[in-house]
């Protein structure tokens, strides 16, 4: 664990950026249930206002839906707990386990996200391209975790011991910069991952976050390449290829389709959130989010 990532977990005072931001954000598959889950906190300092997503699935569909996307602002984070929209968030151990409780009429959870690979910072460790977008964040931290403890729909009781990213970001964030961008984030059965993220600015440049996880460590990837075909909705994706080469110069392949999805709106910007099933050649399975963002109105581009 990088001791210096412990204070994101916490609150971290903007840089006088009118786009000021820290958020959140905790997923969840678990493909012997088949309950699905995605949850995400945004705070804007300066905006004064907080945005909270927190969406769960079964068999593909949703089965509880509250997103709110002008929240009053606080100052809490998760290092000490955060209520907020009927959430109780709380880094139980900072960076390594974060405890997540809901109870609502007719919905309730209770939640672990325990560490699987480290939270790293995927700014830092695809530095040498193309930086990141300071626009977006200056620190961009994702991990994996193991995800336990049950959901509670209608009376129904549901054990979960599924797996997921999450990941803690800092800086700007500022959707009118991006024209498009899309992310895959599996979790292989095997202990190894993939984080890749590849976006288009609106003044015509690309830039990448991307690492794997190869059971021990988290390593750089140096080349990827990634085609998706849209589905007739032409938001959400009905497949994907992804390939990559790590420093290490292993290559890597794999192929996904959806398990479930969902759009949020930011105003003039639209994300596609969905859970994938992925498939590596050398016969991996894993599971994850696959993400995309468009800026509207989204006229496309060569998938």
């Amino acid at each position: 664990m990088n001791p210096d990532y412990l204070k994101f977990e916490g609150l971290v005072p903007g840089d006088g950026n009118y786009n000021w931001n820290q958020s959140y954000y905790y997923q969840l598959y678990d493909p012997k249930t088949r309950v699905g889950a995605l949850i995400r906190v945004g705070l804007h300092e300066n905006h004064r206002e907080s945005n909270t997503w927190f969406i769960f699935f079964k068999d593909g569909l949703p089965i509880f839906n509250r997103v709110n996307m002008n929240l009053p602002y606080t100052y809490d984070r998760p290092a000490n707990g955060i209520k907020i929209a009927g959430m109780y968030i709380h880094a139980v151990e900072p960076l390594k386990r974060t405890r997540i409780l809901f109870s609502g009429k007719d919905f309730s959870v209770d939640l672990s996200w325990e560490e699987l690979h480290p939270l790293q910072d995927a700014i830092a460790i695809a530095r040498g391209d193309k930086e990141f977008p300071r626009e977006m964040a200056h620190i961009h931290l994702e991990g994996t975790s193991r995800v336990t403890g049950h959901v509670v729909h209608r009376g129904e009781r549901t054990e979960i011991d599924g797996k997921g990213f999450r990941d803690i970001a800092a800086g700007p964030r500022n959707w009118d910069h991006l024209q498009h961008y899309r992310l895959a984030w599996p979790v292989f059965e095997d202990g190894t991952a993939f984080a890749g993220v590849h976006s288009f600015s609106t003044t015509g440049e690309t830039a990448y976050m991307r690492m794997y996880h190869d059971g021990s460590a988290w390593s750089r990837v140096t080349d990827i390449k990634e085609k998706q075909s849209y589905a007739e909705d032409t938001f959400s994706i009905a497949s994907a290829q992804w390939s990559w080469t790590d420093e290490k110069n292993r290559s890597f392949e794999m192929t996904c389709k959806p398990l479930l999805r969902f759009f949020f709106s930011l105003d003039t910007f639209i994300m596609c959130e969905q859970i994938m099933e992925y498939r590596t050649n050398d016969g991996r399975i894993g599971y994850g989010l696959y993400e995309n963002g468009y800026r509207l109105p989204w006229k496309g581009i060569d998938a």
